[in-house]
């Protein structure tokens, strides 16, 4: 018999380290090849790790609660054959539904001030931060300077989140000017906190990590970016119908289920496209055009959470492939398949609030996007209509959407005119487009 590490494999650009949340097989088990055996967190998702290879756990290296590094060994197999090897985990890592998008690449875009680090590589160094450590060194303020004093330990030498922390539990407080200077200025606002009566027959239900999560990054996004949201109303009839007219169809030829968001993506692809000042992301006082069109899709999980799948280029795909694309990814969310890497690089997201029977609401700004799109649900109404004899009253399918935008680079005028545009691509949607 021979002995194998299995080791805690790539998970996406910038991903350096995860969290051991809890093994699925104990000491002793026997797995099979693919078998998810342990199941990890980053700050990015959270993720089952796969086995590349079938045998008996003899030793578990990392436990419960505690990092691992990329490329380190995470638990010992025993295997078939002679002699020892390192085996990574090279199979997909598929991922645990968590949180919604906001905190995708939070990190990136948020303000700080010219001495601190504002990039993933210093330039003139070979010092690499992932975006856990570099979120923390701008919280905290630290500088180029400060940085490149830290000692990592992790994979060449970078600089991990217990690194950074050791660090900033022997900074102390003292500062000195520029590092004073720079936390005045830019030092993100403390969410107040406040003691709360606890009546009789009141529970105390202590927050999960994803809720931290979730509620860290809901205020990152309020406190960033000013926001404003327009609504419309959108007559979306030729929409239905040209469905209706489509869906049985499309799914016997294509084995797959046409819903309305595919449609809703398009006019938003060619929304952008007449307005790219909303595909933007905000660095300071520099404004970064997007030049690939991402649309990140939030969908609602079995446990209630709720994560935001990207589909990267979506002004390449058709509709056929944009429906095959959605609903590829929200299969894989709901059945924790997902990589991390299909959780990043959204440029613009869309949130389908009528799922819930809702119809409107006031998304908040995935960071570092600068807009959000929610739709409502679509519900029959009476409506006027304009006709050559003169106006009638009708039966039609109506929609609201909610377009929240951020008023640092977004105006009323650029954003209510982005929302026109989607409310008028779908309202005069074409009954002859092909599928």
């Amino acid at each position: 018999m021979a002995e194998y590490k299995l080791l805690l494999p790539s998970m996406g650009e910038g991903v350096m380290e995860a969290t051991i949340i809890t093994w699925l097989y104990n000491e002793g088990d026997t797995v099979s090849e693919d078998d998810s055996v342990v199941e990890i967190a980053t700050d990015k998702v959270d993720s089952d790790v796969p086995t590349p290879v079938s045998g008996k756990i003899v030793k578990i290296l990392k436990q419960k609660d505690e990092v691992a590094k990329v490329g380190e060994a995470i638990a010992i197999l025993e295997v078939a054959g002679e002699g020892n090897a390192d085996i990574t985990a090279e199979a997909s890592v598929a991922a645990t539904p968590t949180v919604i998008e906001p905190e995708v690449e939070k990190e990136l875009m948020q303000p700080i001030a010219a001495q601190t680090v504002a990039t993933d590589s210093l330039s003139g160094t070979d010092l690499y931060l992932s975006p856990l450590v570099k979120s923390i060194a701008q919280q905290e303020n630290i500088t180029e300077a400060e940085l490149k004093s830290i000692k990592g330990s992790g994979l060449e030498g970078r600089i991990t989140k217990e690194d950074i922390l050791a660090y900033l539990s022997n900074r102390g407080n003292a500062a000195t000017p520029t590092t004073t200077s720079v936390a005045a200025k830019s030092a993100p606002v403390s969410t107040p906190t406040s003691t709360i009566p606890v009546a009789a027959g009141d529970e105390i239900v202590l927050m999960d990590r994803m809720r931290k999560i979730i509620a860290e990054n809901m205020v990152k996004a309020k406190q960033i970016a000013p926001h404003v949201t327009s609504f419309i109303e959108t007559d979306v009839t030729n929409v239905v119908k040209w469905r209706n007219k489509h869906k049985s169809a499309f799914e016997k030829r294509e084995g797959e289920k046409l819903t309305f968001m595919p449609i809703f993506i398009k006019a938003v692809v060619k929304a952008i496209q007449d307005f790219p000042l909303i595909n933007v992301s905000v660095d300071g006082d520099k404004i970064i055009k997007k030049k690939n069109i991402n649309i990140g899709m939030a969908t609602a999980l079995p446990d209630g959470n709720l994560i935001v799948p990207v589909i990267k280029n979506a002004d390449q795909l058709s509709l056929s492939g944009l429906a095959k694309a959605i609903n590829d990814l929200a299969y894989r969310a709901r059945n924790k398949k997902l990589r991390p890497e299909d959780t990043q690089g959204a440029t613009y997201t869309i949130s389908n609030v009528g799922s819930f029977g809702n119809l409107m609401g006031t998304p908040i700004i995935p960071q570092p996007q600068v807009a959000i799109l929610a739709v409502g649900a679509i519900v029959k109404k009476p409506a006027v209509l304009e006709t050559p004899d003169g106006d009638v009253i009708a039966i039609r399918n109506l929609m609201f959407m909610s377009h929240s935008y951020d008023h640092r680079v977004v105006d009323g005028s650029l954003g209510g005119m982005f929302l026109k545009h989607v409310h008028d691509y779908l309202q005069n949607w074409d009954l002859n487009t092909e599928v």
